[in-house]
């Protein structure tokens, strides 16, 4: 006899993981990222990369201890000397260190910078109940707006490719044209609204630049381009009634908004935003509401009588992840700072305290090595839903447990410095030590010949 249907076991559910990214052993305050307010503020002042990369793994293991798939990915090789001799650098590599420490330092800097660390910029991904195969389908950001982040995508991709490896669950993209009028700085600027993660969601992609009549900011360059986003949605094989292209407001780029993730973020079915965060706020929220199935979206705004754009910038407040936990209520994970402005902390407490959304409670995190380059907690962070099919297909090693975790630590530990300043950038000792940590994470990720040194 057939059991009643209340006594069958529950059909697995699809997740939405989070694969942080590892700091890298040069991680150094340059200055390098126009518009990023927190990395200008404190370029050249000396870096711990030991604290930056512990750091980050203390909220990924918080985080897998909360019952969330956490995943990790790689950095980057930096000082990066294939580009270097692209460059016209030639000779043995301390040699093309020295000469480039002498003749163009700035180089050096782009060359060294562990930006790859904010993996909120490394890919767009779409999940495969929103593509029509039925895949998850990435492709790597361009980051064409800056060098120091153009170099980044070959080993992206090549580093997604190795952890979703199953072409029958996974699709790889190749990155954009590197040109400005297909400037892709990744999931940064986009968000996906869903009743459940592994249902049908919607997918909203945000840009700062488009055609030549749109408001355009006056200070800082708009990163992205609305024509990547239309091409991203092509490559995913997205259904274009549930894609939206939202423009970014060009005061608060002007403010140090640099990407949307720095003054809205979304989960689910809710949207956390500041009112000055897109040029036509109702046209979103009416696509939202339109376009959303299974259930009514919930728009939490910030004003600026509460809260102004330059406490947001300060804070990062709305780059906060939002998660869904195991029992469906949401957790708000914010940076330290957020704690420590008054008027972020009320405005975190009022949303925590209202019972009409389901935010109900905010984690508080250290992160401040990032911060001080300009990166939040979601700014290390890259989103990937998975069904049970798919997270069986990811690369196992790269799941973070108390194990790895640990393992991490002291692979840390054994191979970063914690001290570092621009100076210390032409060292060949750092470039063979952190060549020598990067070739060991290769074993220990399951990752294989990753870095061109490697191959």
């Amino acid at each position: 006899m057939t059991p009643p249907e209340s006594s069958a076991p529950a059909k697995p559910r699809a997740v939405e993981a989070n694969f942080d990214g590892l700091v890298g052993p040069t991680h150094n305050y340059a200055g390098l990222a126009q518009g990023n307010v927190a990395s200008a503020k404190n370029a050249e002042a000396p870096s711990n990369p030991r604290e930056a990369a512990l750091q980050g793994l203390r909220k990924m293991r918080a985080l897998a201890a909360m019952g969330l798939a956490q995943g990790v990915l790689p950095p980057q090789e930096r000082p990066h000397i294939p580009t270097l001799k692209r460059l016209g650098f030639s000779g043995r590599d301390a040699d093309v260190l020295k000469q480039v420490h002498r003749d163009a330092p700035g180089l050096l800097a782009a060359m060294s910078s562990a930006s790859s660390m904010w993996t909120a910029n490394a890919a767009t991904v779409s999940p495969g109940a929103d593509t029509a195969d039925g895949r998850v389908h990435f492709t790597p950001a361009n980051l064409a707006t800056h060098l120091h982040r153009s170099i980044e995508p070959v080993v992206t991709g090549r580093a997604l490719a190795a952890i979703f490896r199953d072409e029958k669950c996974f699709a790889h993209h190749a990155a954009l044209p590197a040109t400005p009028q297909m400037g892709d700085e990744g999931a940064a600027n986009h968000t996906r609204f869903c009743a459940e993660h592994g249902e049908p969601g919607l997918e909203l992609f945000v840009y700062g630049a488009a055609g030549e009549k749109d408001p355009k900011p006056a200070l800082h360059p708009a990163r992205q381009n609305r024509a990547a986003g239309e091409a991203v949605a092509r490559l995913h094989r997205l259904d274009p009634d549930y894609v939206h292209h939202a423009q970014q407001k060009p005061d608060a780029i002007d403010a140090g908004v640099f990407h949307n993730d720095v003054i809205a973020v979304g989960n689910g079915h809710v949207l956390l935003h500041h009112a000055q965060a897109f040029v036509d706020t109702k046209a979103v929220r009416d696509w939202i509401k339109r376009r959303l199935r299974g259930r009514d979206p919930v728009f939490i705004e910030i004003d600026d009588r509460e809260l102004s754009v330059a406490d947001a910038v300060g804070s990062y407040l709305f780059n906060s992840q939002l998660l869904t936990m195991p029992d469906g209520t949401m957790t708000l994970v914010c940076a330290h700072e957020c704690q420590d402005n008054e008027r972020v902390w009320n405005a975190i407490r009022r949303i925590v305290d209202d019972r009409e959304n389901p935010i109900a409670e905010a984690r508080v995190f250290d992160l401040r090595q990032s911060m001080r380059n300009g990166g939040g907690p979601a700014c290390l962070r890259l989103r990937v839903v998975l069904d049970p099919a798919q997270r069986a297909a990811v690369n196992p090693k790269v799941w973070i447990d108390d194990a790895l975790a640990s393992r991490l630590e002291a692979w840390v530990n054994q191979h970063y410095r914690d001290r570092l300043v621009l100076a210390d950038l032409a060292d060949p000792q750092l470039l063979d030590e952190s060549r020598s940590a990067l070739d060991q994470l290769t074993q220990i990720l399951g990752l294989g010949s990753l870095y061109d040194f490697q191959r």
